[in-house]
């Protein structure tokens, strides 16, 4: 039987190891659950390192040009009043260009060019002369406007941009959140040259689908949205409306208004009316050139630089697709929300791609799933939500927002 000073004198020794094995313990299992973390941490950061890198100056373009909006050109073509066509008469004489406008429609150009030259004409050639000049006058200053940019003196008979609104299609692409691929998406667009209707569907695991609809008209600045309402998964929608007659914007989430451009776009009809824009005219936009667009969304509007980046090629499951890259640039100090679009002329200058950066880093993507029509096609491989149209190969053609318009310019 052991002593009672004998377990005085180990008691204390044991203690002392244990509270020192103890102490071990614990400062050996924080420095794992630290490690841990850590390694945690940096696997995280490495897959998605991509999204929060800063966009490198080194690609942007320098800016070259700024456009603002413009008048489109179907409808300066049509607004000079009869009143101001006789002026443009005697110009023709001196625009060969218009005269392939007249001999197409006019079948007696010779004798009204003899009669507006000569001032001996007999009386009967005078009659006639007379009578074709006020029907050509008219023909001949919607042909100017179409093909003579700049050539009016008058402010209202200014030609105005080129622009052409892409072909209707019920447009499917592959949608990515983060880089993970989830089920498709579409773009409903449609328009017959009066109005349009676009709605995007973009489901996403989880949350629902991501619906962004706009709904409008096409006015002399080109697409005017009437509405657009924005719905994400299962919260209410949002909707914006736009008063054209009080000309103000309207907001269900905010009792705010904003006074309505000309020229203004929601958040969606502005890829179009891009679309359109470079549909008219893609040789206007070179590397550095920037269009400016007022744009709104569920709760306020601003003007967006779109900056042309260059042409690209955008991977999609059935192919490579040339396209030109759009980037809106920021639009004040630390903004770190992106639009990039990506218009291929092989889709008719529709989207190829679409990839929207919030300021946390995600992202959801778009990239076309359908078919991809061959750089020479003339827009007979069927729709474009099979195939996509190219009309990039005839660019003469009379834009669709104008279904008066004269024949095709040679």
């Amino acid at each position: 039987m052991s002593s009672p000073s004998a377990v005085r004198s180990v008691t204390p020794a044991r203690l002392a190891t244990a509270q020192r094995r103890a102490s071990r313990l614990r400062w050996a299992g924080v420095l794992a659950v630290v490690v841990g973390a850590h390694f945690i941490a940096a696997q995280w950061f490495e897959r998605h390192r991509d999204t929060f890198k800063p966009v490198s100056p080194e690609h942007v373009p320098v800016q070259v040009a700024l456009l603002k909006p413009e008048r489109i050109e179907t409808q300066a073509a049509g607004s000079p009043p009869p009143a101001k066509a006789a002026p443009a008469a005697p110009k023709r004489a001196a625009r060969p260009r218009s005269e392939h406008v007249l001999t197409a429609t006019q079948p007696g150009t010779k004798p009204l060019q003899t009669a507006a030259t000569t001032d001996t004409a007999s009386a009967p050639v005078e009659a006639s002369a007379a009578a074709s000049s006020v029907a050509s006058s008219a023909t001949g200053t919607a042909g100017s406007a179409a093909n003579a940019a700049g050539q009016g003196n008058a402010p209202n008979a200014a030609p105005g941009v080129k622009f052409s609104v892409p072909p209707s299609g019920e447009l499917q692409y592959d949608t990515f959140y983060n880089g993970v691929r989830n089920q498709p998406g579409t773009i409903h667009w449609s328009s017959d040259g009066r109005s349009y209707d676009m709605v995007v569907s973009v489901p996403l695991p989880f949350i629902g689908t991501f619906s962004y609809s706009s709904h409008g008209h096409v006015d002399a600045f080109g697409l005017a949205p009437d509405q657009y309402i924005e719905k994400r998964g299962r919260r209410g929608e949002d909707i914006t409306t736009f008063h054209r007659d009080t000309k103000q914007i309207g907001f269900t989430r905010t009792p705010n208004t904003l006074p309505l451009q000309d020229g203004a776009q929601d958040r969606f009809s502005m890829v179009m009316q891009l679309a359109s824009l470079v549909r008219g005219d893609p040789d206007a936009y070179q590397p550095g050139v920037t269009r400016q667009f007022f744009v709104t969304d569920n709760d306020s509007g601003e003007i967006w630089p779109i900056e042309t980046i260059g042409d690209e090629a955008v991977h999609t499951d059935q192919g490579i697709v040339d396209a030109r890259h759009f980037m809106r640039l920021p639009r004040r100090e630390g903004d770190r929300r992106r639009i990039d679009v990506w218009l291929a002329p092989s889709l008719g200058w529709l989207p190829a791609r679409l990839v929207q950066t919030e300021p946390n880093g995600t992202q959801i993507e778009l990239v076309w799933r359908g078919k991809l029509a061959p750089p020479d096609a003339n827009g007979a491989n069927g729709s474009a939500s099979s195939s996509g149209e190219d009309t990039s190969t005839t660019p003469p053609q009379p834009s669709v927002t104008d279904p008066g318009a004269g024949p095709e310019k040679p």
